[in-house]
């Protein structure tokens, strides 16, 4: 008997930007309705203006409930999120009412997949200043997610391609970066990244360790994190029966990985992750939040205010997390 393709609930992200076109592109797309059941979370008004621009001719329903989605292949179904009126920002400028409206949006989906109406989400970009200039407190996406569901310890996987990225830290300074390779906090994202790959369908997740500093430290010769902490996070994660291969130099473990020698790549802090990450899939990469109780997948881009509203914005990464996000609902399913 065929099962249900897994209901997602997606995000609009910022309406200002380009999230409300990808999104419905997305919806366009017949094998997204394949991979899952959308119900899109935001302003039916708003995805209605961003559907006739395009012309795609896709009717657009508002519904009070996910129970009232009819998953119809030329209908956006949409499950209005907060109120917000297309008069109330300007496409392609900041604007804090949209910033915070989509930022409630994200709140919303989240706690649809803790009362298990949906099973996981998908989530447009979102625009810190906009939100900041609301005097909203943001960091990120990832670590409002934690915030909803009570999660404290998670972690930020990027997929692009054949490449997996999981970071010990994010959102945070260089310096406070660097404080933050301690033992315990490496051991448990190397657990998050073999949680993550699992539930990507990898049985028996391979994983490499980036080192800090230069050329892995050189046994002490640029540093001695590698030797202090991460070596014995290593360890510690080899002991608890996980397959770990590291540190190693950062400049070469991320094209290895790149080419499949390795299931994930843990990387140190934000930008050792992301440059690689955004090199090599900057049109399809995908952000997955780990150590969450729901799914959640992402486009790895922003809200690319300069484009807005010329209906030219590449909808392919989200397609691509529509598709991941639908793996990877199907496989928590499975493991429930």
């Amino acid at each position: 008997m065929n099962e249900k393709p897994p209901i997602l609930a997606l995000t609009m992200g910022d309406p200002a930007g380009i999230g409300p076109e990808i999104v419905v592109k997305a919806l366009a797309v017949a094998q997204v309705r394949q991979w899952c059941r959308p119900v899109v979370i935001g302003w039916a008004e708003i995805l209605r203006q961003a559907a006739d621009q395009l012309h795609l001719g896709m009717k657009v329903r508002t519904i009070s409930d996910v129970s009232e989605a009819r998953f119809e292949p030329d209908c956006a179904d949409v499950l209005e999120a907060s109120p917000l009126k297309p008069e109330q920002f300007t496409i392609g400028k900041i604007s804090p009412a949209a910033g915070v409206a989509a930022l409630e949006a994200v709140k919303a989906a989240a706690r649809l997949a803790l009362d298990k109406k949906v099973d996981g989400l998908v989530t447009g970009p979102l625009n810190k200043e906009a939100i900041a200039q609301a005097g909203v407190p943001f960091t990120g996406h990832t670590e409002t997610l934690a915030e909803v569901t009570h999660t404290q310890n998670f972690g930020m996987m990027l997929s692009a391609g054949k490449l997996r990225i999981v970071h010990v830290s994010t959102h945070v300074s260089l310096r406070q970066a660097i404080e933050r390779v301690k033992k315990d906090r490496v051991l448990e994202t190397i657990r998050l990244a073999d949680e993550g790959c699992r539930l990507l369908g990898i049985s028996d997740p391979h994983l490499a360790v980036a080192g800090l500093n230069p050329h892995a430290g050189e046994g002490g010769l640029f540093g001695n994190e590698e030797i202090q902490e991460i070596t014995p996070a290593i360890e510690a994660a080899r002991a608890e029966g996980l397959d770990v291969t590291g540190p190693l130099p950062p400049d070469t473990v991320f094209l290895r990985g790149s080419q499949g020698e390795f299931s994930a790549v843990i990387a140190m802090y934000h930008d050792q992750g992301h440059i690689p990450a955004k090199l090599i899939a900057f049109k399809t990469g995908v952000n997955i939040t780990l150590g969450l109780p729901i799914v959640r997948t992402s486009v790895d881009h922003g809200t690319a205010f300069d484009i807005a509203g010329k209906g030219i914005a590449d909808p392919a990464d989200m397609v691509e997390a529509i598709r991941i996000g639908a793996q990877m609902a199907r496989a928590h399913q499975k493991a429930a």
